[in-house]
């Protein structure tokens, strides 16, 4: 395991000493342990460069979204409302 020296603002400490005293994690090596894993995990990305996302909701582009209202209507039906 790697060991860091890090230097935070009194506020930011303050906060994670809350949490520690607050119950969240059991001490702070461990807050500050979990707290960089999650900050970290947001920037991660794929393991491969390249490698597409899934289709998905979140991956449509504009064009091709299609309101939910009207997914049930056959093409050139008017719509529900």
């Amino acid at each position: 395991m790697s060991r860091v020296e890090v230097t935070l603002p009194d506020d930011l400490s303050d906060r994670i000493d809350r949490l520690v005293e607050q119950g969240e994690f059991l001490n702070r090596q461990k807050a500050m342990e979990e707290l960089l894993s999650m900050g970290v995990s947001t920037y991660d990305t794929t393991d491969e460069p390249g490698q597409e996302l899934d289709d998905g909701l979140f991956n449509q582009k504009v064009e091709e979204q299609q309101d939910p209202a009207l997914r049930d209507n056959v093409e050139g039906d008017d719509p529900p409302y």
